[in-house]
């Protein structure tokens, strides 16, 4: 049973950060690809950042480019988000998500979710 458990979230201030964990069980970690999607009150899913399997290659949404930084851990099968420069627009509920091997930002194309975890930015 693949289990996908974020950490991490809080509240920070306009201007500061947080780091993201999300820790995997029950899959080849090495074998998937990673996505970070996050979700707003009253508003869709959106993509933020995903990392592909083998050479770790990045995405990342506009919104956080420059910003948000994805990595990953195979060893401790575990996704990282690094958030710098926050504001109150990333307040959101954020989830990730696993799929084989390659990068993808849309969320029907991702196998397996974590709960998600709540960040909340004041200003």
């Amino acid at each position: 049973q693949v289990q996908l458990v974020e950490s991490g979230g809080g509240l920070a201030q306009a201007g500061g950060s947080l780091r993201l964990s999300c820790a995997a069980s029950g899959l080849t970690f090495s074998n998937y690809a990673l996505g970070w999607f996050r979700q707003a009150p009253g508003q869709e899913r959106e993509f933020v950042a995903a990392i592909s399997w083998v050479v770790a290659n990045t995405y990342y949404a506009d919104s956080v480019k420059g910003r948000f930084a994805i990595s990953r851990d195979n060893a401790k099968n575990t996704v990282y988000l690094e958030m710098n420069s926050l504001n109150p627009d990333d307040t959101a509920v954020y989830y990730c998500a696993a799929r084989p091997k390659y990068i993808a930002t849309m969320s029907p194309q991702y196998d397996h979710w974590g709960q998600g975890t709540q960040v909340t930015v004041s200003s």
